[in-house]
């Protein structure tokens, strides 16, 4: 059968008893729903980032169903967006046609998040470009417009201009302080109970992972200017170091069962649930990929 782009599929080892297989591909709501039709007893892992079918039979039946369900609909697909594209093309600086649109832009979160809603779009880490079919046009038609504008202001020069305008004004000024403050790695929390050391927690900061309790008192001033959400209700405050933790450190850290009450937010540091995990997940990979793309 020939491969399909975007999707892929794996045999796992047996799991706690349990014997299938996995099927990543991306997301698109028409295609979620033929294969939970298909597939009832399919159930979403995060830490696979892929749908897992049980049963031994299950690579055999996700193989057929691919190639039953999607054999001539893609191809189809992408005749009927490839003339779409032919008949209203966009002339960008960003955008390149070859077998498939190819996007490139200095990163920016916007384009990032705009693209990642693009069904079947797809970094390309190779290419250091977003390839999106030509079945995906109409959608990529609707946010170009977000996306370029994005592309434009994350120019280098745009970016510069910037700085220099807002140079020596209030705003400026409070932006520096809080990102001096931010690059100390410093965050305060009640001398009782201190936080667990190398544990994911969720701060009002983001998701974090405390290294090391310094003991040194925070001053009143620093609280309140930064940390106004940390409340000592009687406590002393002391600093903690922290970092950001990684996307596989996140799909490893076990939720909370139930969100964080008031007592534990004024602490400034809680459990963080499921909903707040995926959150933190979707951030760090990112990041992660951000990383990669600069190298």
């Amino acid at each position: 059968m020939p491969e399909k782009p975007g999707f892929s599929i794996a045999v796992l080892e047996p799991v706690e008893g349990k014997t299938g297989a996995t099927a990543a591909f991306p997301y698109d709501r028409m295609t979620v729903e033929r294969f939970r039709s298909a597939f009832p007893g399919a159930r979403w892992r995060d830490d696979l980032r892929a749908w897992f079918v049980p049963g031994t039979t299950a690579e055999r039946r996700l193989n057929r169903w691919l190639g039953r369900e999607m054999a001539g609909v893609l191809a189809y697909a992408d005749d009927r967006g490839r003339d779409a594209f032919a008949f209203q093309a966009i002339e960008s600086r960003y955008l390149e046609v070859a077998d498939d649109l190819l996007i490139r832009t200095p990163y920016s979160k916007t384009v990032v998040e705009e693209l990642r809603a693009v069904p079947w779009a797809a970094w390309d880490g190779d290419l250091k470009a977003w390839r999106v079919p030509f079945r995906s046009w109409e959608d990529l038609q609707r946010c170009w417009p977000t996306i370029e504008a994005a592309a434009q202001r994350n120019e280098a020069a745009e970016r510069k201009q910037r700085q220099q305008d807002r140079r020596g004004t209030p705003g400026q000024l409070e932006t520096a302080a809080r990102a001096a403050e931010r690059q100390r790695r410093r965050y305060p929390v009640p001398d009782e109970p201190l936080p667990p050391l190398d544990q994911v927690v969720m701060t009002h900061l983001g998701a974090m992972m405390f290294t090391d309790v310094t003991g040194g008192l925070v001053d009143d001033d620093i609280a309140k200017s930064f940390y106004p959400d940390v409340s000592t209700a009687g406590a002393t405050l002391i600093w903690v170091t922290w970092r950001k933790p990684t996307h596989e450190e996140l799909v490893k850290a076990w939720p909370a069962r139930w969100a964080a009450d008031d007592r534990d937010r004024a602490r400034g540091w809680w459990q963080p649930t499921i909903e707040e995990s995926r959150v933190a997940r979707r951030k760090a990979a990112s990041t992660e990929r951000a990383r990669e793309t600069r190298r």
